[in-house]
This record gives C-alpha cells, structure tokens and sequence, in this order.
C-alpha cells in the first residue's frame, strides 16, 4: 500500500514505471541515491555542450556555421565541470559534437525556436514538466528535435510510436499554436541520422491516455511496483538493489521450453535468455576492466587457470554521410533506401550490398566504388582483453 502522490510528471518518471516499477519505487518513492552510469552522463554532458554552442549562436544573431573550434572547447569546459573520466569516452564526446556541427552546415539564428524549451501539458488530472532539446522554424510549422547519443539506432516503428516524442508535439502546438504542422525528429547524434516522424490527432489523444493511465497506476494504492526484467537493467542505477537483477546475474531462467513445437513458449524463453544474456555481459565487461586496471601495469595475469594479457584489435567504421553519397552515386538509389538497409549493420553485410550492385554498374564501376570506400573507410583501434588457458 501505498499514499504516494506524483507532484507532477515527466517522460522520464512515466518511462523508468513502464520500463520497471520497482525502479520508478527506489527513485521517487523510496528516494534512494543513485549514481547514473557512463552512457547516462556522456549523454548529458554533450547536450549541455549543444546547448551552449547553439545559445551563443543564436545570440551572435549571425548566419552562419557553427564553430567546430568552440564545441571541441565547450566539450573541454564541460567535461571538467561534469568531473567526468575516461579518455575513450571524451574521444566518443568529441567525435559526436564535431560530427553534429559538420552537419549542421549554416544555422540561421532566426529559425531557432526554442533551445532546452520548457512545457507543461496536462495529461488527465496529472501536469507533465519536460523540455525539448530544441524547435525550429519548419516553412508554416515546427521541428521537434530531440538528441541522443545511443549507440544502437531505433527502428522507424520505435520512432513512429514513441511516447516522448508525442508529449513534445502536444508541447509544440501549445507553444507555438500558429504552427501548421509538427515534425518530430530523433536526432541520432553518433551516426549523424535524424529520424523523422509526425503524429495525428488521433494518436495524440491515444499518448495522452496511456500517459495517464501510467500516472495512475503510479499512485495507486494497490501497485506492489513488482521488478520487471528488461534490456536496461545492466545500467539501472538501483540494480544493486534488485532481487530480479541478482538472480539474473547467476543465470536463473524462468521459461525453459521443451517444446520447439510452441512457439510461444520459444518466443518467451528467448526474450528471457536475450535479456539475460545482455545483463552477464555487461558484468562480464565490469570484470574485464578490473583485469585491464591490473595489466595496464603488468604484462601478463595468469588466474584461475588462464593467463589474460591486452592486445590491440583494429574496427573498421564507414563514415554514414560520405558511405552514402558514393553508394547513391553508384547504385542510383536514394539515400533515404540505401539508409534502411545499411543503418546499424555489420561491415560483412555492407560487403554483401556492394557486391550485389555488381550486375547492375558492371565491373569498373564496382572495383571504382570499392576503391572509394577504402578512401573513406575510418579504422579505429580498440584495447581487448584476451583470455587463453595456461599452460
């Protein structure tokens, strides 16, 4: 039982009770600390680096481009006030807001209309609070941005029915009602994507309800707020205060099926044993950085039986922007389909695509087109643990 009242709402409370009840419990109810992980803070430390850049900016009332120099500079200034560490994930930082201001290209200060904007909407009998990242002027309407710096994008579907992004366009036509229309984009800030969607009034009236009636089981006085298993517990901040995360973390399964025949039953043990799998390997990648502490000053560890040493393993990354355009230009497809079929894929199945454009652009224009990407192609080297048995 419990006599807990929201004094208002936000995306963020309605999304931690629908990802996890428990965890929505710990934070707003129970009050525990907590200490966002690495992923959590990287992404605010780079919107507040945004949001600077692109206040200055507007307030110069020039123009023109964003200054690539400054961004890398507010990053530093931030970087240190955040008291964040790691030098992997400053390099990840700052690639993201060089590659934000490239592709930006000219910004006129006019066009911005709101930058970290504060709202406030009703929702039922509940106020949700939330700001947008930023809104600009679109033609007779308005763009609805939202950054994220995710490394995995979302797929058009997520977007199409995101709850967040349909609070903000109830936001959008409240503060700027002479809008005609309101265009939503997830700004995916790592591969320089923005993913676009709209919202009819139907849908709206849909979000609204469902944001409600998720308000509503959060005050109610029969919610046992029960832990809920879910691809986002290996970075929960409460996880250390979680039976169902502790039981995972020893492997405990509750769907085995027997039966291959049940597809059901096979449906529900492999979204168990995916989300089970994500949680050891992220703790698998905690352990794995105590034994790369340790051999940062050592050569060799032999443990338990295997002996662990570091080595250098090479990633090779095509830049999305230019991978695009030369694969348009060879193929004579939109990048918007090129985009589809390439967006978060592995380099083997880019190898696969290009290989395929060979009966089409013939055999020149293929080994032209491959050269061209070896141009462009970025190689990224990365510390990896090796583990072998010892001898």
């Amino acid at each position: 039982m419990t006599n807990f009242q929201n004094q208002h709402l936000s995306y963020s409370r309605l999304t931690r009770y629908e990802k996890c009840p428990l965890s929505f419990k710990l934070q707003y109810i129970d009050r525990l600390p907590s200490e966002p992980g690495m992923p959590a803070r990287l992404g605010s430390t780079v919107h507040s680096v945004l949001e600077k850049l692109l206040r200055e900016h507007v307030q110069a009332e020039v123009i023109s481009s964003l200054s690539e120099e400054r961004a890398c500079e507010l990053l530093q200034e931030q970087w240190t006030a955040d008291q964040m560490i790691g030098a992997q994930e400053y390099g990840e930082a700052n690639e993201i807001v060089r590659l934000f201001v490239r592709d930006e290209g000219m910004v006129d200060p006019g066009d911005v209309l709101g930058i970290e904007q504060p709202f406030e909407i009703q929702v039922g009998r509940f106020t949700v609070l939330g700001y947008i990242d930023r809104a600009d002027r679109d033609g007779d309407g308005v763009c609805i941005r939202d950054y994220k710096t995710f490394r995995l994008l979302p797929d058009q579907h997520e977007v199409d029915t995101s709850l967040q992004l349909s609070l903000y366009a109830v936001a959008a036509r409240k503060l700027w009602p002479w809008a005609k229309r309101v265009r939503l984009e997830l700004h995916m800030l790592r591969q320089g994507i923005r993913m676009r969607t709209e919202r009819t009034d139907e849908q709206l009236a849909v979000a609204l309800d469902y944001a409600a009636s998720l308000g509503e089981q959060t005050e109610n006085a029969a919610t046992t707020f029960p832990p809920r298993l879910n691809a986002y517990c290996a970075t929960c901040d409460f996880r250390d205060n979680c039976s169902a995360y502790a039981q995972a973390l020893s492997g405990t399964r509750t769907v085995v099926c027997d039966d291959p025949s049940d597809l059901e039953r096979v449906a529900q043990e492999r979204e168990e044993v995916a989300i089970l799998a994500k949680i050891l390997y992220s703790r698998r990648d905690q352990l794995d950085d105590i034994l790369k502490a340790q051999l940062e000053t050592q050569g060799e560890l032999v443990l338990a039986g295997m002996k662990y040493r570091l080595g250098q393993v090479a990633r090779r990354d095509f830049p999305v922007t230019k991978t695009l355009q030369l694969l348009a230009k060879a193929s004579g497809k939109s990048e918007a389909e090129l985009l589809e079929k390439l967006a978060g894929i592995e380099n083997g199945q880019l190898d696969a695509l290009v290989k395929s454009l060979g009966p089409k652009v013939g055999k020149p224009k293929l080994n032209m087109l491959k050269a061209e990407l070896e141009a462009v192609v970025e190689k990224n080297f990365s510390t990896r643990l090796f583990a072998t048995r010892a001898a």
